[in-house]
């Protein structure tokens, strides 16, 4: 089994930044990719970015590349998004989720390849 808790959401304006955070317990965390995934009301949910186990290699939707950035600490079980130049489609709930499959070369941005997730933390970006 493992637990995830997504912490750091919260309300901001446009232009503005936070940082979310994803502690892991219960497993070897540090032998899985972990992954950020969003969804907004009425959308399904989305790959945002995603982390190599070992934090040499990272991947990014589209949309969010070049103003959010994904990294980890295993030594604290915990894995990072910091989210800048914030826009309101980005407002969403948030999960992280760890990869079902340990030590996996390539991370991997389908929702399928994740079978454990958080409970998700709230963003809203106000315009």
């Amino acid at each position: 089994q493992v637990q995830l808790v997504e912490s750091g959401g919260g309300l901001v304006q446009a232009g503005g930044s936070l940082r979310l955070s994803c502690a892991g317990a219960g497993r070897s965390f540090m032998r899985y990719a972990m992954g950020w995934f969003r969804q907004a009301p009425g959308k399904e949910r989305e790959f945002v970015a995603a982390v190599k186990w070992d934090g040499g290699s990272t991947y990014y939707a589209d949309s969010v590349k070049g103003r959010f950035t994904i990294f980890r600490e295993n030594a604290k079980n915990t894995v990072y998004l910091q989210m800048n130049s914030l826009k309101p489609e980005d407002t969403a709930v948030y999960y992280c989720a760890a990869d079902k499959v340990s030590f996996r070369a390539v991370v991997a941005a389908d929702l399928e390849e994740y079978n454990y997730w958080g409970q998700g933390t709230q963003v809203t970006v106000s315009s």
